[in-house]
Parts: structure tokens; C-alpha cells; sequence
């Protein structure tokens, strides 16, 4: 059913913002194409909280040390806000390049254990090999007609 979560950062200056991800946070990634960039993340939660209004979402990124976690981004010259605790963990906001914030907390509460993926296996170089040839033939198959006779019809003699 579900495979994975993905989110988005809206941001004024987006290429700034995916360095920030692929150089400061050494996050990996995949070009989808004209330089648009999809970074993995590690395994992920996702809560419910009562709310007056619907159609609010959050995005925090979980690290095991906040201090340590700031003093990095020190070094890269990013600013972080002073760390809160309101209970659930210790909290700061990273200021992104492109002017948003998006908030890194350290985890006190329990965590869930992570959701294995399913249905997203990758396939191994022989078999995803053979799959393309198949595929491939499939195709030239399609773009020549199946090759069969229309049901009903009979050749006459």
C-alpha cells in the first residue's frame, strides 16, 4: 500500500535551498530531470495533531544530537534559533538559504520502528537487464501488430 512519504519545501530561491540539502546536509539525490532534484530521506513518522483548521502540515527533520547538529551548521555559516524544549524533544529551526526555516529537533518520545517499503525492491543488474529486453521487444512487437489473426475471422481456402 503505502511505499514511502514525500514533502515538499516551497521556497523563493529553490536552487539555493536544494545545495543547502545536497552540500550541508549531504542528503542524496536523483536529477528527474532538468536539474530537479528528489533527495532521499531516512526512514520517516508521521503524527496527528488536533487543529481548528484543516490542511496544515509540518515538516521536522530528526537528528540524534542537536548540539552537535548546530555546531555543523555553524561551520557551514548557518544560522540556527536558539534550541527549545517543549517536552517531545529539543528543538531548533534551521534559517534556509532561500529565506524559509524548517525545524531539526532531537527525538525524546518513543519512536515507532520504521516501516519496511514494500513493493519497492530493486532489481538486480541481470534481471533488470533482462526486463529492458523484454520490454524492448514488447515494444517492437506492439509497433509492428501482434501479428495475429482478428477473432472471427478465417482464411478461407
Amino acid at each position: 500500500m503505502i511505499i514511502g512519504a514525500h514533502s515538499i519545501i516551497y521556497s523563493k530561491a529553490p536552487q539555493a535551498d536544494r545545495v543547502f540539502l545536497q552540500s550541508v546536509l549531504e542528503l542524496p539525490s536523483v536529477d528527474v530531470g532538468d536539474g530537479w532534484l528528489i533527495f532521499g530521506l531516512p526512514p520517516a513518522e508521521l503524527a496527528v495533531h488536533p487543529s481548528e483548521e484543516n490542511d496544515v502540515h509540518e515538516l521536522f527533520l530528526m537528528c540524534d544530537d542537536i548540539e552537535a547538529f548546530i555546531e555543523a551548521m555553524s561551520r557551514h555559516n548557518i544560522k540556527c534559533s536558539p534550541v527549545q524544549n517543549p517536552g517531545w524533544g529539543l528543538l531548533t529551526h534551521v534559517m534556509l538559504p532561500g529565506g524559509g526555516k524548517i525545524g531539526v529537533y532531537q527525538p525524546r518520545h518513543a519512536r515507532p520502528k520504521p516501516m519496511k517499503a514494500r513493493g519497492a525492491r530493486k532489481k538486480s543488474p541481470a534481471r533488470a537487464s533482462t526486463t529492458r529486453k523484454a520490454t524492448t521487444a514488447a515494444s517492437k512487437k506492439s509497433a509492428r501488430g501482434t501479428g495475429r489473426k482478428k477473432k472471427g475471422t478465417r482464411r478461407r481456402s
